[in-house]
């Protein structure tokens, strides 16, 4: 039934390539391997002499190589992500890294040599004006010039990455993906969509079979994890970097120290999980709320199974209410079929948006049940598309984003179809049972993103200061991160003990977590400033979306009064989500008492 909801829903690559044969593919190889040998001959050794003009001509091709190379690199990702039991299609993913590395190999002098530009020479450059719509391409390149390496050393670490972590992310995904898990050998995401089963039964029974197929592989992925952490390792101290998170950070355009203050804010506020899953036993009237239960729909939620059409009007309705350009766009998606929805074997679980290049237009990727929380993820990875379509403009040195702002616009998105849906519910006690949910969505983004946060930070200091760790201390470290934020409010049975190894972005993204409250708690002062200005937000919000990623999120955050780099701004973004806690409380007519929130 999963499967029908959406079968149809599946998206057309013929925009990047018309399939795995088309000579376009070739041709554009031969080009990309042209360009790079002619930039190559026309600019090595001699960025430090270029003048403004001419170091703007050689910008403009690099950027237009790079995106040849990027259409390469998302037609094959794209590809791969919908059939990773298919050999050709892993081969094709696989060649196309690795054509990338030699492309990267020898283009990457250019960037070395503007970041070892003498700060006076660079300043100069960049004060011509000529230079203006890559000043902030040009100026971020410069934050890694004490983590680079010579250029031999730089092409050798290019030309193994293929044989590095990328290859290793690779088999994680083929590993989990083609896994089938009880009797019924069902598919990853059917078996996490029955987390959110009206029947404890069949919650328990998802948990139990979800371990036990984990269990099959865990030393593989445990290896993985293995050879993931200890490759960080190599390179972070390769390259100087202080901490793990350094790397993460500089790439995020944010400061160490905002980061820092986000992970204890939000740490230091674990009371408010315990609270909403006290809140949450009483409501389903259970003595004890384990693992399974924590997405358990409270009473009073829609039982429905959405189809995928209602699904599209829920969410373009939304979009409609707070701006008709992003419901326009977010049409399209659906319209010019940018979408693939269905559960399908071997297709990669979880959901995504990816942005190709700026000449096209972004995909989204969907494992889509027809619950409710569906509908929140496409809301979700619509404002994604959306964001990676307006920012388009910008070209794409520019047009990328850091994940914290990223996340920000998807996490937007989110709140905008809730926010919708909320507004047209008239029970009571249907509305309680949608505002429990979405808070559990925010604590999902928030609180559950920084315990994991917690655990890659104890398992990347430990593989650094004691070697590989067992599978079983993976779990020893999963249990403590997850136990700090549930506290006794849940309890976590022996099953969930290595549910660390199945969560991809530990292995693609080291570090990206903390990315996802970053956005969180961003948005609800973003949204409060919505309700104070109304319909005066909507332009500012989409001049926001455009800029891309042009300039620093402080910058592009300045326009709304908000400053990162205040330590109280995290506190504040939790207090409104306590705020919204208390309404739940009391739409519940379930208070909460001072001995439990203690």
């Amino acid at each position: 039934m999963s499967k029908a909801l959406a079968e149809s829903v599946v998206w057309e690559l013929e925009s990047l390539y018309e399939g795995p044969s088309d000579p376009e593919l070739e041709v554009d190889r031969q080009w990309c391997r042209q360009q790079a040998d002619s930039f190559a001959e026309d600019y090595r050794g001699k960025v430090s002499e270029l003048l403004p003009q001419a170091l703007l001509d050689a910008v403009y091709r690099f950027e237009n190589l790079q995106e040849r190379l990027q259409k390469l690199l998302s037609f094959a990702a794209l590809h791969f992500a919908t059939r990773t039991h298919d050999a050709g299609a892993g081969a094709l993913w696989q060649a196309t890294l690795e054509f990338y590395s030699t492309i990267r190999r020898d283009t990457l002098f250019f960037e070395l040599e503007w970041t070892q530009l003498g700060e006076r020479d660079a300043q100069a450059i960049l004060s011509s004006g000529s230079l203006d719509r890559y000043r902030h391409y040009l100026e971020s390149l410069r934050r890694y010039k004490p983590h680079l390496l010579s250029e031999t050393e730089e092409r050798i670490l290019a030309e193994k990455e293929p044989a590095g972590t990328s290859a290793w992310s690779t088999l994680f995904d083929k590993v989990v993906s083609q896994l089938r898990f009880g009797d019924k050998q069902r598919t990853q995401s059917e078996v996490l969509s029955d987390l959110y089963h009206a029947e404890r039964d069949a919650r328990k029974l998802a948990a139990l079979e979800l371990t036990d197929g984990l269990r099959g592989v865990l030393h593989i992925l445990a290896h993985t994890f293995n050879i993931i952490l200890l490759d960080k390792s190599i390179m972070d101290r390769l390259r100087q970097y202080p901490h793990w998170l350094r790397a993460r950070n500089l790439t995020n355009e944010v400061d160490d120290d905002v980061v820092g203050a986000l992970v204890d804010a939000v740490a230091s506020r674990y009371d408010l999980v315990h609270r909403y899953y006290r809140l949450k036993r009483r409501l389903l009237d259970y003595e004890e709320l384990f693992d399974y239960d924590r997405y358990a729909p409270v009473p009073g939620l829609p039982k429905k199974v959405f189809p995928w059409g209602e699904a599209q009007e829920i969410v373009l309705a939304a979009y409609e209410s707070f701006s008709p350009r992003m419901a326009e766009i977010a049409g399209r998606f659906f319209d010019e079929r940018w979408i693939h929805a269905p559960v399908m074997p071997g297709k990669r679980g979880g959901a995504f948006a990816h942005s190709t290049v700026p000449s096209l237009h972004p995909f989204i990727l969907l494992n889509y049940t027809g619950t409710y929380r569906d509908i929140m993820t496409l809301a979700h990875e619509l404002g994604h598309g959306i964001h990676q379509y307006l920012a388009r403009k910008q070209g794409l040195f520019n047009s990328e984003t850091p994940l914290t702002m990223a996340e920000s616009a998807s996490v937007f998105g989110e709140m905008i179809v809730f926010r919708h849906i909320l507004e047209r519910i008239e029970d009571s006690r249907e509305r309680a049972a949608v505002l429990c949910s979405k808070l559990e969505d925010i604590f999902a983004t928030t609180f559950r993103q920084i315990s994991m946060n917690r655990f890659e930070d104890a398992i990347h200091t430990e593989r650094r200061e004691k070697g590989e760790l067992a599978p079983e201390r993976f779990s020893d470290l999963w249990i403590e991160s997850q136990g700090a934020m549930f506290g006794d409010a849940v309890r976590l049975l022996e099953h969930y003990n290595i549910w660390w190894c199945y969560i991809p972005h530990f292995i693609h993204s080291p570090g990206y977590v903390y990315s996802y409250a970053f956005g969180e708690l961003l948005v609800l002062a973003l949204y409060r400033k919505y309700e104070e200005m109304g319909a005066d937000f909507v332009p500012l919000y989409l001049e926001l979306l455009e800029a891309g990623g042009k300039a620093r999120p402080d910058e592009l955050l300045r326009p709304f009064g908000i400053d990162l780099a205040d330590p109280l701004f995290w506190n504040e973004g939790l207090t409104i989500l306590e705020d919204l806690l208390s309404r739940a409380e009391g739409a519940s007519g379930s208070g909460s008492d001072s001995k439990e929130q203690a």
